[in-house]
């Protein structure tokens, strides 16, 4: 273990290898150096466990918090779990309906609310994307009996970026609200101890000099008007929506919802119009130009790929593909793309939610053959925006099931493209391999990752690299070979039974990842690209790819990785055709969204029967 840890090393400059030995002071991006004030107890109240949660709650047990979680079910559950766990502090990152005021009025409640001071509502970054506000923020505030108006404990503002809800929120608003938290905690820790310590200053939470109610954003407000609305303002309203709920629209005259849309520079037709098709996306005219449709939902289905959801009426669609699907084609939509420089191979790949279904895997598969080809030393993977990868696309192999087939046979399909895909990185021996992950990422994108020779995060991304969460699924992707490596086999053991989200911080520490990088997704994009760059131009860059080479022939001669492939796989054939419906049912849930009946025993500490909570 030690040798491939040398290797995988080499060639990291001194920002690198400083960064990679930075274990644990910013979990998430935000700085959480322990204060002076006792830690306590603090309970998570939240609507799911999403990665705003995931982050609040690693940034707080960095600063020696005692944390648990409790998904926000009704009343009785919520005031169960306050009986249970006693916290000294409530706090709510994501919630879709108000605190019970017999909890509230008893303890503390702090909320954290997607907009800046004094805005209040259910559809806070909706209306701030609908009406292009240059700015905006995050407010942690205490909950009360009139929504979103109790006293501020801690507020931040950013600019307003032109992306989609999801992205927005997964980026500035995940950022900020960790960091208004972590002050507010500050704060009312500061405020305990005021009582027994007159000379102290106690913090005194404000309210804003103005609040204004924005009402729930409805359809009737995001309606695109296609005869009307031109391509920016099309745009804007999918984006608006995207991830939930969508703009209730048609295609093909048949009612669905809209997501994931992206701009289209050239191409022109009817407006309305479906135009052409490529790959999994639609092109659809306006009254100025037209844009893509990457997904949608028909009535009483789920979300899918839009080529895969309109499956037979595409038939009579134009199919267009990109001229040069390697070349950054600019304002058009493309999941797949490359580009080299100083002897830097990058292949960038942008899957909606990170979910890599058979085909896109199989696509990017051969991306990477032509992509090993090259004359180049080193080759990147960027990954998604938002979401480097979160392997296997549970959507499309639901949509089996649906459609007559087998979601068992698709998942089965599906996993084996994903583990071609992880063979090719795997045994790459042209070039050194990064992994450099700028989005969360989870599951089988976790060891898609760790297949690359390097994997460098960026700091404010959260892993989760285990599958159980899915039915008890086992998992592929060459994890036995790959994690054992890195990290020895208690760990690997403990991280795969843990099914807790890792920091960027904490993968370091643990040997999962080589090193963290800090700063947004485009720094950190500019900081590996210089890395990439630097480690190509390394004189030895060819002893380096020999010693690689050398290392994986004795792995392959002590085991070869077919044997570790075959033994995953026949794990996962008892999870996708075995008697145990598990990941099935667990797959149904997720892809349907069903709300939760109760709270995960591994995140609802307070409902420990063990007596191990502290």
């Amino acid at each position: 273990m030690g040798g491939w840890m040398n290797i995988a090393l080499l060639g990291c400059d001194a920002l690198t290898v400083e960064s990679a030995a930075r274990l644990g002071n910013t979990p998430c991006g935000v700085s959480v150096h322990p204060g002076d004030n006792p830690p306590m107890r603090i309970l998570l109240l939240t609507h799911a466990y999403n990665s705003l949660t995931q982050c609040i709650d690693a940034a707080l047990r960095a600063q020696g918090h005692d944390t648990s979680v409790e998904f926000d079910i009704n009343d009785a559950v919520t005031e169960e779990a306050v009986t249970l766990y006693q916290p000294d502090l409530v706090v709510a990152p994501y919630l879709r309906r108000a605190i019970p005021k017999s909890v509230w009025s008893q303890h503390i409640c702090l909320i954290v609310h997607p907009g800046i001071e004094g805005d209040r509502g259910p559809s806070a970054l909706d209306w701030a994307i609908t009406l292009q506000v240059a700015q905006w923020g995050v407010t942690v505030l205490q909950a009360e009996a009139d929504m979103d108006a109790g006293p501020v404990w801690a507020s931040e503002r950013f600019d307003l970026r032109q992306a989609s809800k999801g992205s927005v929120y997964r980026h500035e608003v995940t950022q900020a609200a960790t960091r208004c938290v972590l002050l507010a905690v500050q704060r009312f820790a500061a405020s305990r101890t005021t009582a027994s310590n007159p000379a102290s200053v106690a913090w005194t939470p404000q309210r804003p000099a103005s609040t204004q109610w924005q009402p729930l954003m409805k359809q009737p407000e995001r309606a695109i008007d296609w005869q009307r609305d031109e391509s920016a303002t099309v745009l804007r309203k999918i984006r608006a929506a995207d991830g939930f709920p969508g703009v209730a629209d048609h295609l093909f005259d048949q009612p669905c919802h809209l997501f994931d849309a992206w701009p289209e520079d050239t191409l022109r037709g009817a407006p309305g119009a479906v135009i052409v098709q490529r790959e999994t996306a639609l092109c659809r005219a306006t009254v100025d130009g037209a844009v893509w449709i990457g997904h949608v939902k028909r009535a009483g289905s789920i979300k899918l790929p839009a080529t895969l959801a309109f499956a037979r009426e595409c038939e009579d669609v134009p199919e267009l593909p990109l001229p040069d699907w390697w070349r950054a084609q600019g304002h058009t939509w493309q999941d797949i793309a490359y580009d080299e420089a100083d002897g830097v191979a990058t292949l960038h790949f942008e899957f909606y939610n990170g979910a890599m279904s058979t085909h896109q895997c199989e696509r990017l598969r051969e991306a990477l053959i032509w992509a090993q080809q090259r004359p180049t030393t080193v080759l990147v993977l960027t990954g998604g925006h938002d979401f480097w990868s979160n392997g296997i696309h549970l959507n499309v192999i639901e949509a089996a099931s649906i459609q007559g087939g087998s979601a068992a046979d698709e998942s089965w399909r599906n996993i084996n493209a994903m583990n071609d895909l992880a063979l090719e990185l795997l045994c790459n021996q042209r070039q050194l391999t990064i992994a450099a992950v700028a989005g969360n990422t989870g599951a089988g994108g976790c060891f898609l990752a760790r297949a690359a020779d390097l994997v460098w995060l960026r700091e404010a991304v959260l892993l989760n690299p285990h599958y159980k969460n899915m039915g008890n699924l086992y998992g592929s992707e060459y994890w036995t070979y790959s994690l054992p490596r890195r990290v020895g086999h208690e760990g690997a053991r403990a991280i795969m039974r843990n099914r807790q989200p890792l920091s960027a911080q904490a993968a370091v520490a643990t040997g999962f990842a080589d090193a963290c990088l800090p700063g947004t997704v485009a720094a950190f994009q500019a900081a590996v690209k210089q890395q990439a760059q630097n480690m190509a131009l390394a004189p030895d860059i060819q002893a380096q790819i020999a010693t690689k080479n050398k290392a994986r022939e004795q792995a392959e001669a002590a085991k070869p990785l077919a044997a570790y492939r075959a033994e995953e796989m026949e794990h996962m054939r008892r999870n996708f055709y075995g008697f145990d419906p598990s990941y099935h049912v667990a797959r149904h849930h997720f892809v349907y969204k069903t709300l939760p009946s109760w709270t995960p025993r591994h995140l609802a500490r307070h409902r420990d029967t063990t007596g191990h909570l502290a």
